[in-house]
């Protein structure tokens, strides 16, 4: 697979906005008590409701660092206390910051995106750019073929049956990092068919939306970037528009 070779850095202060471009910023759940608890305490009482509700400890945990840290990270950007940070949510769900936390008009409006699995957290942000990014880990015991054959395009079934069988389960997670991204950027959830839009999946071949239906041109309108989280770990990213610098970013604190 042809991946972003970016590095992840260090930010040096508190992140600048993002004018043309797109940053994605690393974590793992594994932040301290003292740290989890702080990230409590600027959830909104719903939120940590939401939170209460995981049975599992691991599941609070990964819920929690992927809230709390969204909170702290664009309230950063915006230069407001994190509990002060106002969400809405669109008709299918998506998350968006409120129009009263937005900031002035001479500033594209901040986007954002979250994704967790295993270990680690992403967010996404922007100015101005609807985007979705998604990680995934590999899971060794995945039926790919079986769940592609129930998920994915006629096009992409094809594709995944052409690679030998040892390439498979590689191209399956490609593929389905790469779908799921794309349907969080459009913000319609499950209510857009996954078979109704085709991507790369091939390991070696670049990360793209091929075809999208109804409408063809839609596929025109986004860029699709795969890019490394860590050994055992697929992550692509979905971003309206083109012309745009992509930076990787690690939190420096947890």
């Amino acid at each position: 697979m042809i991946l972003d070779r970016l590095e992840w850095n260090r930010p040096a202060a508190d992140p600048a906005w993002p004018h043309d471009e797109v940053h994605i910023w690393r974590s793992t759940v594994d932040w301290t008590p003292e740290s989890l608890d702080r990230l409590r305490q600027v959830l909104s009482p719903d939120e940590r409701a939401r939170v209460d509700r995981f049975i599992f400890e691991k599941d609070q945990r990964s819920h929690l660092v992927s809230r709390g840290w969204l909170r702290v990270l664009l309230g950063r950007y915006l230069d407001v206390p994190a509990d002060q940070v106002v969400f809405e949510y669109g008709a299918y769900g998506k998350p968006r910051l409120a129009g009263r936390t937005q900031p002035s008009p001479h500033h594209a409006p901040l986007q954002f995106n979250v994704s967790h699995s295993g270990e680690f957290v992403l967010i996404a942000v922007s100015a101005g750019r609807a985007l979705g990014v998604d990680v995934e880990r590999i899971r060794p015991d995945t039926e790919a073929v079986a769940l592609a054959e129930r998920y994915f395009s006629t096009h992409e079934r094809a594709a995944l049956a052409g690679l030998a069988s040892g390439l498979q389960h590689d191209a399956f997670f490609n593929g389905w990092s790469r779908k799921e991204a794309f349907i969080k950027a459009c913000g319609t959830g499950l209510a857009m068919p996954l078979d109704s839009f085709d991507v790369s999946l091939a390991p070696g071949e670049t990360a793209r939306l091929i075809a999208t239906r109804p409408d063809a041109d839609e596929a025109r309108r986004w860029t699709m970037r795969a890019f490394d989280v860590a050994d055992g770990y697929k992550a692509a990213l979905a971003v309206e528009g083109s012309g745009w610098t992509l930076k990787l970013w690690d939190w420096p604190g947890r």
